[in-house]
Parts: C-alpha cells; sequence; structure tokens
C-alpha cells in the first residue's frame, strides 16, 4: 500500500460492488454528506491494534477467533442479538486463551445487512445480487452516535 488514503481516494479505486446506476444520484450524494459530518466507525488505532494482532496470528503467537451472522435479517438486527454475540465471542475467547496459553484476536461480524453488496448486477451462483443501501447505514451510524454520547464504554479498550 504505498498510495496515501484520503476520504475520496476509494472513488479511483476498482468498486464493481458500488452500483453506478442510482435512480437519485442526489439522494446518494446526500447520504453522503450526511456520512461525512459522522465520527468513523472504525478509528485508526483500533486498525492499527487489528493489524498487530493479525500479525501476531500469522506468526503462530496468537488465535484468531472470528464470529457473528455478518448480515442478520433486518428482523432480528437489534443491540441486545448484537451483546449476545458479542458476550458469546468474549466467552469463547477466554476459554480458548486458556485452553491454547495464547491470546485471541477477536473480530465480530455483524450488520452486514446494512451494506451486504455483491459484485453481479445479475444472480451468481443463485444467490440475489443486493446492492448496497446508504439509508439504513446513515440511519444505523446515526443511531450508534447518539447511543454512544449516551453509554460511555464499560472499558477504555471498548467502544459501543
Amino acid at each position: 500500500m504505498t498510495d496515501r488514503w484520503t476520504p475520496s481516494s476509494w472513488r479511483g479505486k476498482p468498486a464493481k460492488h458500488v452500483p453506478a446506476d442510482y435512480p437519485d444520484p442526489a439522494a446518494v450524494d446526500r447520504v453522503e454528506a450526511t456520512l461525512r459530518t459522522l465520527p468513523p466507525l472504525v478509528f485508526a488505532g483500533e486498525a492499527r491494534n487489528l493489524k498487530a494482532g493479525l500479525a501476531e496470528v500469522a506468526a503462530g503467537r496468537a488465535f484468531l477467533l472470528q464470529g457473528g451472522d455478518c448480515a442478520e435479517s433486518f428482523k432480528e438486527f437489534s443491540a441486545d442479538n448484537i451483546r449476545d454475540t458479542f458476550r458469546l465471542l468474549l466467552q469463547m475467547a477466554v476459554v480458548m486463551t486458556f485452553a491454547g496459553g495464547k491470546p485471541v484476536i477477536k473480530i465480530g461480524r455483524v450488520a452486514g445487512q446494512f451494506a451486504k453488496p455483491r459484485s453481479s448486477r445479475a444472480a451468481d451462483q443463485g444467490l440475489s445480487p443486493v446492492r448496497l443501501d446508504p439509508e439504513p447505514a446513515a440511519r444505523l451510524r446515526r443511531r450508534r452516535l447518539r447511543r454512544s454520547a449516551q453509554h460511555p464504554p464499560l472499558d477504555p479498550g471498548l467502544r459501543r
């Protein structure tokens, strides 16, 4: 990765999963403007910590635990389900740490239904091509921002 990242640098990359034919481009512009005003979902320090943890996994000095539904149905999506998934991952990590004697790098895959695109417009291998829907993603970020302002993290290393 020699290119310098900027908030708009993604536009120069190939992105087959992002449709070029939204029916209302102005709505997309409004959603992008709203998203630019919100804090990131993942902070740079968290990304650096994950990268370092994955290096430990690659070197055999840690285990990787990845879990979650990735794209829960909208009907099943709730704070309680996310909390329960997080709790289960932490419990599994404790068991793995004690049994394996190594740290565990935990990755949760949740809320993918808010932006779960496929790279094909047509059905691909029997799967429907889910298209990126920016409106629910923007609502989720606003809701998370309000919730995080109301509830500080339980641990400085954890975020809600």
